[in-house]
Formats: C-alpha cells, structure tokens, sequence
C-alpha cells in the first residue's frame, strides 16, 4: 500500500469520529470491567458495563488507541446503550468478518462501521478496530456470568 492510500485512510469521518468518542468516561459501579490490548500496536480500551434486564443500561470507556481504534470506539459508544449481549457478539463478528474476509457492514444500528471499509487492506490496524467490541462482549459475558 502506498503512503497516500493509509493518508487517505485516516482522513475525513474517521478524524471526526476518533476525535469525539461519546461514554468515554469510567464507570465507577460496573457490574464488569474489561481491558483489551492489541500486542502489535499496543492499543488498549478498557470498558466498563452495567447491565439491566440483559442489556446495556451503562457504559464506558477508556480508549487509548490509534485513529482507527478511536473511530471504531466512538461508533459503538453511540450506540451500546440499550444493546444485549448477543447483538454486541453479532455485530463483533460481523466487523471482523467485514475486515478480513470482505464480508458486508454489519447490521443496524451498526452501519456507521462502513467507514472503516477501506481499513480492510491495513491488516496491522485490525486488532486496534475490533477492540471496542471484543472488550464490550466479554464485560457483557463477564455480567451475564455473574448474575446467574
């Protein structure tokens, strides 16, 4: 890839999103606590979830990663309350899936991961993108477990 193309990747709504990441402050009575760190980068998010009735009913966040891994956080940040675990997990493989097998954009209320389309050539990024939701689905799991 040339220098240009990863310029023009990390430019527009991309720099928008990572610049405004919304819950990004810590929870101080979580029911779950998850930090994730991506060993290639060194990108790490830390969620924090409560959940009610099976959904998130509070949440944040604490992103301390690349451009892309802000913006992939900012998207799930403005849409993680109200969301089960199942449709975290589903919307988790469905990014991965996008990145790495050129699968479509994952489903509403999800669709604003489209802009990290063209992160799909930039096979070092993806752990950085897919942080935000792997710490969310296992602070999910983490929850879940300690309510049954």
């Amino acid at each position: 890839m040339a220098e240009t193309d990863l310029k023009k990747l990390y430019a527009g709504r991309i720099l928008e999103l990572a610049a405004d990441i919304p819950l990004s402050e810590r929870l101080e009575n979580a029911d779950a606590t998850v930090k994730k760190r991506s060993p290639l980068c060194g990108s790490t998010v830390t969620v924090d979830v409560t959940v009610t009735d099976g959904r998130i009913s509070g949440f944040g966040q604490d992103v301390k990663a690349c451009a892309l891994g802000q913006a992939s956080a900012s998207i799930l940040g403005s849409v993680a309350i109200g969301r089960t675990l199942d449709e975290i997990e589903t919307a988790r493989d469905q990014l991965r899936a996008m990145l790495k097998e050129n699968g479509p954009v994952p489903d509403a209320p999800f669709g604003e991961f489209s802009v990290l389309e063209p992160a799909r050539d930039f096979k070092n990024r993806h752990a950085s993108i897919m942080l935000a939701l792997e710490a969310t689905a296992e602070a999910m799991a983490k929850a879940k477990a300690e309510v049954a």
